[in-house]
């Protein structure tokens, strides 16, 4: 594949990026998600011509729209003609609950295992400045704290999103320069859908610096990570077994990291972790001493704080 310069910085800022996130192997392998979108696209082209020989591709096809087939069908045939091996991968179990929720965990999932049974390193995603956005906006509107503004993660287990410093229209003129296939989801214009909503608003207010917002919340990123790694040292030194339950003394410490340990002790009792305002008012009654039920626990509060099975119902 022959690069225009402005096409090379672009290969360049990846292959930078990429190894920022996991070193320079030279036999490490990357699969790539392509959705048959520009975005996905884009990154194929690029990740091929920056890791040759070492790519490979897979398209979920969810089967939820009729034209999903000849959409992975046209991934499969690009791939084809560039000597890079794809595999089209179908739901094995049928839709429920939220459809985009949904199609989100099986895709997931039958990535992570075509990585495993093809021995692949690492899996792409094409995620952008502009993703990043809208993800950081949506949880703004829903009160999310430190993890939540931290936005979509460069690096979440084997996946790897090394594009979140890139605005989506640069993705585009790529993949319009280069000639290659892509296609439009209908969905991602549809307002039922709250992020498709929120794209439509934020074309209304190009103000917004998507790439400024990207560094952001890779700050936030990195700030959460540092409370994470503090968390588990105090964690060590505060949170106790007991015959019943577990013990937080003392809870003279920030807000911040007592909702941590919180989380830390419900997830040593297996509890699973409350919605944000459930977890909020839990702790603003274990700091006015009182107790409340998580579940089928009681946190009681005081200069002790005890996690403990709640009595049986009567």
């Amino acid at each position: 594949m022959q690069l225009t310069p402005d096409r090379a910085a672009l290969a360049a800022r990846l292959r930078a990026a990429v190894l920022s996130l996991v070193g320079d192997d030279p036999a490490a392998r990357f699969g790539v998600a392509v959705s048959g979108g520009p975005d996905s696209m884009a990154l194929l082209f690029l990740a091929a011509e920056s890791f040759s020989g070492r790519v490979a591709a897979a398209t979920v096809d969810h089967g939820l729209r009729e034209a999903s087939a000849d959409e992975a069908a046209m991934v499969a045939r690009w791939c084809a003609d560039q000597g890079i091996a794809h595999s089209i991968l179908l739901p094995d179990r049928p839709v429920e609950g939220n459809v985009q929720a949904w199609a989100r965990a099986t895709r997931y999932r039958l990535i992570e295992r075509w990585r495993v049974e093809t021995g692949i390193d690492w899996i792409m995603t094409a995620h952008h400045a502009d993703d990043q956005l809208e993800t950081l906006l949506m949880r703004l509107n829903r009160g999310s704290g430190v993890g939540g503004l931290a936005g979509v993660r460069a690096r979440t287990g084997r996946i790897i999103r090394p594009l979140l410093d890139v605005r989506k229209a640069a993705l585009l003129a790529l993949a319009e320069a280069e000639h290659l296939p892509f296609v439009h989801d209908p969905s991602n214009a549809d307002p039922r859908f709250d992020r498709a909503a929120l794209r439509t608003a934020l074309a209304q207010a190009p103000w917004l610096d998507a790439q400024a917002a990207a560094r952001s919340a890779a700050a936030l990123a990195e700030a959460d990570a540092a409370l994470d790694w503090s968390v588990a040292a105090l964690a060590q030194t505060h949170v106790h077994a007991e015959a019943e339950g577990w013990r937080l003394d003392p809870t003279d410490l920030p807000r911040e990291y007592l909702r941590r340990l919180l989380l830390v002790m419900l997830d040593r009792a297996d509890v699973p972790a409350p919605r944000g305002e459930t977890l909020d008012r839990a702790i603003a009654q274990a700091l006015a001493g009182r107790q409340t039920s998580l579940g089928d626990w009681l946190l009681k509060g005081g200069p002790t704080w005890t996690l403990t099975p709640a009595p049986p119902r009567r």
